[in-house]
């Protein structure tokens, strides 16, 4: 009776992540953003029975961190709500890193060294992780822009996603570098932002994507040309994501909402460089 429990278990682990996996990509290849606000919740709460109970499944919590942190970064409007749901989605990858790797429970109850230490040793397979957490602690940072405990996590967060890119810089094409461009560029340089190394992050990030995920030229616009006052890349980024086509497998939903945004990057920039 215990090996088909548990038989049946491990079955159910692989046809869940099947499906995640499936959902995710039909997510991502979707082209109405109004669908995917609707119908993503239900999707959410699945997960959340899921990842309730039971043995910790790294890659199901990397879902559920992804997925609700995509939803709260683009589809919530309400601060209080995105900051509630971007801690949910840090808390997913949390569990994750600590399912992955004992050494990476907690970490940003830790100090710098202390987390500089522990993902320092980490091996190629372990880089994944590395992006879930990484990119969930940046999004939770983004949402709690007004909280200065999060902002002086910013060093941490940083170097996690530095040493998932030192172990995959080509993961998603570009979107540790991208990580890397938004977590450089969120402070001016007189409160440690660095935004010369942010431009570099988003250059390669856009180079990696082969210029096919228009959200790395809206965010390199927003955080970096926004930043430094440059209105010419600002104005050229925008008009660029906006003359591509949007259709790109696995990026469709990501680009139709960067064009989105570069709509309204592009209608308030004469104001804001005035």
């Amino acid at each position: 009776m215990a090996l088909l429990l548990g038989g049946c278990a491990s079955l159910m682990d692989r046809a869940a992540s099947s499906l995640g996996q499936q959902l995710s990509a039909g997510i991502m290849d979707h082209d109405d953003p109004a669908t995917v606000e609707a119908g993503l919740p239900a999707y959410l709460l699945l997960l959340d029975g899921l990842n309730h109970d039971g043995e910790p499944n790294p890659g199901r919590l990397c879902l559920a961190a992804d997925l609700y942190g995509a939803y709260a970064g683009s589809f919530v409007a309400d601060a209080e709500r995105a900051r509630r749901l971007s801690r949910r989605a840090l808390s997913y990858a949390e569990r994750a890193a600590c399912a992955t790797e004992a050494s990476w429970c907690q970490l940003d109850q830790r100090k710098f060294e202390e987390v500089e230490a522990a993902v320092a040793a980490a091996p190629e397979n372990r880089a994944e992780a590395l992006y879930c957490l990484g990119g969930a602690w940046a999004g939770y940072i983004q949402a709690h822009a007004d909280d200065w405990n999060a902002i002086a996590d910013i060093p941490k967060a940083r170097r996690v996603i530095e040493r998932a890119v030192e172990l995959q810089p080509d993961y998603r094409d570009g979107q540790g570098q991208l990580y890397l461009g938004v977590m450089n560029s969120l402070l001016p340089p007189a409160y440690g932002g660095k935004p010369e190394l942010a431009q570099q992050y988003f250059e390669e990030a856009l180079r990696r994507s082969g210029g096919r995920n228009q959200m790395v030229r809206v965010l390199y616009a927003r955080q970096y040309a926004r930043l430094v006052f440059d209105q010419e890349l600002h104005d050229r980024l925008l008009a660029e994501a906006l003359a591509a086509d949007p259709e790109v497998p696995g990026l469709t939903l990501i680009n139709t909402l960067a064009q989105r945004q570069a709509l309204a990057l592009q209608a308030s920039s004469k104001d804001y460089f005035e």
